[in-house]
């Protein structure tokens, strides 16, 4: 097999010699190095035999001294096909350059199909895909893949819960779930409104129900904030309890912060490359050799190359490379308090509803051990403390 494809790639040629001596002549021929093969006689002064290109020009001088005539009979190899490919030039090129019409139109975008959104949802959804450069007549390899379209769709459309984004062919096909508008409260059971932490009473909003406390009373977890009994005695009635009650509860919270910090910046410097992906094979085709900047971060995408319907197993590679340097930022005892300060409240803030608000602080530790300040503060925090609680059925009062 390894033989065949060496013939091939050399090219060879089918040789009819005919004349007096012919053995003689054979003799000669791989005295002087040429390669023959196939060697069969036809009559007393005729034989035929396949030799390679290479030596098939030089046997004419070998003829010439002898009462030989020479007709080459087949010619076959690369070399030959390159020949004829060359004589038909404008076909094979028309053919070839047709060919990558079709595959370069299959990788245009030619069709945006969204459902399930209202006439103004889709009409913002197109607008933000106008600015994505995702839009009828866009080379596919030049805008962003599915889920960076799907992630920017769900950050900039503001009505969006969800969105599905697929590419089929050469048509992206968006499937849209739109945020509900505000249902109508349910109806409650009775219930009464309890405190959930130990607080002091800072403010109230009854809705319904009947007021159990009030401002600057300090309350237990679990205790009677607003009773879902009214009336008078022997004409109460069960209600659900509605209203707000706001309280100041304490918090303390424990940071350390580095006064020294390294972290990585982005210089402006970048570095693109370009592959040709075929299964696990990847042929660079543009941006060779290694960046100039030694750190940097890489980030990877992958395109399909489509042909027509059909998604081919080729694939067109981008790396970007971009460079980053290292920067050590050092912060005064200052600076590091604040900034530590800064990290314990939104320590603090992440366990509170968003209703909550800090209402003062203070720092009841403060030291600067082991180039780390360590605080330890207490946080008076003003925040609902009103939740609600049913209504045993054999509660009449």
């Amino acid at each position: 097999m390894k033989n065949q494809w060496i013939e091939f790639i050399s090219g060879k040629v089918t040789v009819k010699v005919s004349g007096r001596g012919i053995e003689r002549f054979i003799n000669v021929l791989i005295r002087n190095g040429l390669i023959v093969w196939n060697v069969k006689r036809h009559g007393t002064e005729t034989i035929t035999f396949t030799m390679r290109l290479q030596d098939a020009l030089k046997i004419r001088r070998y003829a010439r001294e002898r009462e030989c005539s020479i007709t080459f009979l087949k010619r076959a190899g690369m070399p030959f096909l390159f020949k004829r490919l060359l004589k038909n030039s404008g076909f094979v090129g028309g053919a070839i350059l047709f060919l990558l019409l079709i595959m370069f139109l299959s990788n245009v975008i030619w069709g945006i199909e969204i459902k399930g959104a209202k006439p103004a949802t889709e009409y913002q959804i197109r607008k933000e895909l106008d600015k994505m450069g995702v839009k009828i007549g866009k080379v596919q390899f030049f805008v962003d893949n599915v889920e960076g379209i799907q992630r920017k769709l769900t950050n900039n459309v503001g009505n969006l819960t969800w969105v599905g984004v697929e590419l089929k062919g050469t048509t992206y096909h968006l499937q849209v779930v739109e945020k509900k508008e505000p249902e109508k409260p349910e109806q409650l059971a009775p219930q009464n409104l309890v405190a959930k932490k130990k607080a002091v009473i800072d403010s109230m909003y009854v809705e319904t129900g009947q007021k159990m406390v009030d401002i600057h009373d300090h309350v237990e977890a679990g205790q009677l904030l607003v009773s879902g009994i009214i009336g008078k005695e022997g004409q109460t009635q069960q209600v659900a309890a509605v209203g707000e009650v706001w309280g100041e509860t304490w918090y303390k919270s424990h940071v350390e912060l580095p006064l020294t910090t390294k972290f990585f910046v982005f210089n402006g410097q970048e570095k693109q490359k370009f592959s040709l992906i075929l299964g696990k094979l990847e042929i660079p085709i543009w941006g060779f050799g290694k960046p100039e900047f030694k750190e940097f971060e890489l980030d990877k995408n992958m395109k399909k190359i489509h042909f027509l319907k059909w998604e081919l197993p080729i694939s067109i590679g981008n790396e970007t490379l971009r460079a980053r340097e290292e920067t050590i930022r050092t912060y005064t005892e200052k600076e590091a308090e604040n900034n530590a300060l800064e990290l314990a409240k939104d320590k603090i803030k992440s366990g509170l509803d968003e209703e909550a608000i800090i209402k003062d602080q203070k720092i009841l530790h403060k030291e600067f051990k082991n180039g780390k300040v360590i605080l330890d503060i207490h946080f008076k925090i003003i925040e609902n403390i009103a939740v609600g609680q049913p209504i045993p059925k054999e509660t009449t009062e």
